[in-house]
């Protein structure tokens, strides 16, 4: 192997700290943004909330698509100022994707031009927005209604129950244990012996005595509303709830229920497939009896603890508002107005009187590393706004991108939906795949007919016999409907559904309907059948 020395000339892009905070704040959710301000502002001194409302900037779609000039364009990852940023949000916002990563010994670098100067426009941005709203309140202000709204847990709800019975200490202690140990959905999922094994007994005679203790709690458990809670199984749970119904219920059904105490003696695969004519020749009762012994099962509740899990209340807050200007009708096209919601700009300024101090305090000697440190953290501070402000830029710009090529969303729902896919998009705004997958990723528009992530306007066609294409999203509303408006005791199944499509003109085969089917949650007809 012979060795030698060459030099090779290329050019690439370095993906810089500011071009790699871009894009990770491009990508974040409003609640995720949230909490990078707050750890921003935790961490840098010269970054802050404004309280008081400022003047604000010009800043919009106008400034967004502005051309930029040979000048501006040279200085744009080194300004003083943060108001021309959004003038230069669409060129800046290409390169994005199309970079190669930092090598390795290059550290991140905020220094920028060196300035320290107070730029005019280091102020407040995002003046119409109250500081950290994103439905995060303040800790200490709880409203009294929200306390009152709490729900109960399961535990909670039967302990209480507990404290009425009057029980030993060893019965008390072991229907508590069971009481805690019973999943959301209310179901006991260890066995007794495994529980009493979790308290490490001595010998096998105390291993006895609990599982005994746990016997006799387990009863009074069952005895505890909600009825069903406590069951091993589906079938316990079923069970337990129609002996309530037997022993309270003294009316014309009691033979029915007594025939779905029967049903759930056998497998349960039966009866999720409502096999009627098997369920009779396993002598469950005549035909009539198990339908409406399978009718009254299926107003029982499979999950007795469904009612009381405290579920995570995870409100959506859009981070685009779609106002329409103009009602439909009357020849005239409708208009809308594309905005983003006020409520999740964060308000951040840089703070004046640091900067001004570390613009008047040139240091020198000792000083100096302590002057370069403080230097680049505010120049970090003003390029933290600025990709602040161009990832708001590009949600507005992308949304507005979408809103205007599904009008016909807006004006007549989702079965006006048009199939629409990224590249579309990016070779409109002149942007990247990738930039618009991440800015539709956990981003959120408010419409006439709901809030929707972004991602939710994209979506595949299918043909049509004219030659053009209908969304994927419209196929799924039309289906939905057909399903809505069948008779409930003939159900129509994915190929009658297949083909009731093609006499709309949309090529969509029964596998096809079956996926979308299932994606819409929709039972199959078998099961969907009234009996």
């Amino acid at each position: 192997m012979k060795q030698g020395l060459s030099l090779r000339v290329s050019q690439h892009l370095a993906l810089t700290p500011q071009l790699q905070q871009s894009i990770r704040l491009l990508q974040l959710s409003t609640l995720e943004l949230s909490q990078e301000v707050d750890q921003m502002l935790d961490d840098n001194p010269f970054l802050e909330l404004s309280e008081e409302r400022a003047e604000r900037e010009d800043f919009g779609l106008t400034q967004a698509d502005a051309t930029v000039s040979e000048g501006d364009r040279e200085t744009e990852f080194a300004p003083n100022s943060i108001a021309d940023y959004a003038a230069s949000t669409s060129d800046s916002s290409q390169n994005n994707d199309e970079v190669t990563p930092l090598s390795g010994d290059e550290g991140p670098n905020w220094e920028g031009d060196g300035t320290t100067d107070t730029a005019p426009d280091d102020g407040e941005w995002g003046g119409e927005a109250k500081a950290r709203a994103n439905n995060l309140g303040d800790d200490g202000a709880t409203d009294a209604t929200e306390l009152a709204r709490t729900a109960e847990s399961l535990q909670a709800h039967l302990h209480r129950q507990a404290l009425r019975l009057r029980l030993s200490a060893e019965d008390q202690a072991a229907l508590r244990f069971l009481i805690e140990s019973l999943n959301d959905d209310g179901y006991l999922e260890d066995t007794l012996e495994d529980l009493a094994r979790s308290l490490n007994p001595a010998d096998e005679e105390q291993l006895e005595d609990l599982v005994h203790h746990f016997t006799v709690a387990l009863g009074l458990l069952h005895s505890l509303e909600p009825v069903g809670v406590g069951a091993r199984h589906l079938a316990e749970c079923l069970r337990l709830q129609i002996d309530s119904h037997l022993m309270n219920d003294k009316g014309s059904q009691q033979e029915a229920w007594r025939v779905a105490l029967g049903i759930c003696a056998h497998p349960m695969e039966l009866l999720a497939r409502r096999d009627i004519k098997r369920l009779v020749q396993l002598g469950a009762g005549s035909d009539a009896l198990v339908r409406e012994a399978i009718a009254l099962i299926a107003r029982l509740e499979p999950k007795p603890g469904r009612r009381f899990i405290d579920v995570e209340r995870n409100i959506v807050v859009p981070d685009v508002l779609v106002v329409p200007l103009s009602k439909p009708g009357g020849g005239l096209q409708p208009k809308f107005r594309v905005q983003l919601n006020p409520e999740v700009m964060p308000r951040l300024r840089v703070h004046d009187i640091y900067a001004n101090v570390l613009r008047n305090h040139r240091g020198n000697g000792k000083d100096s590393a302590s002057h370069a440190a403080l230097q680049q953290r505010l120049q970090e501070a003003r390029w933290f706004i600025k990709n602040i402000q161009q990832r708001f830029d590009t949600i507005l710009r992308v949304s507005t991108a979408i809103v205007e090529r599904q009008k016909s969303f807006f004006t007549h729902g989702e079965l006006a939906m048009r199939p629409l896919v990224l590249r579309e998009i990016a070779d409109e705004l002149g942007l990247h795949e990738s930039t618009i997958s991440r800015v539709t990723t956990a981003k959120y528009m408010a419409t006439p007919f709901g809030t929707f992530e972004l991602k939710y306007f994209f979506g595949s066609g299918l043909g049509t016999d004219t030659g053009g294409n209908a969304s994927s999203t419209a196929v799924r509303a039309l289906i939905k409907q057909f399903i809505a408006a069948e008779n409930a005791k003939k159900p129509l199944s994915d190929n009658q559904i297949s083909e009731m499509l093609k006499e709309q003109g949309i090529e969509c085969a029964r596998r096809t309907v079956a996926k979308y089917r299932e994606g819409l949650k929709i039972a199959p007809a078998s099961l969907r059948k009234a009996l």
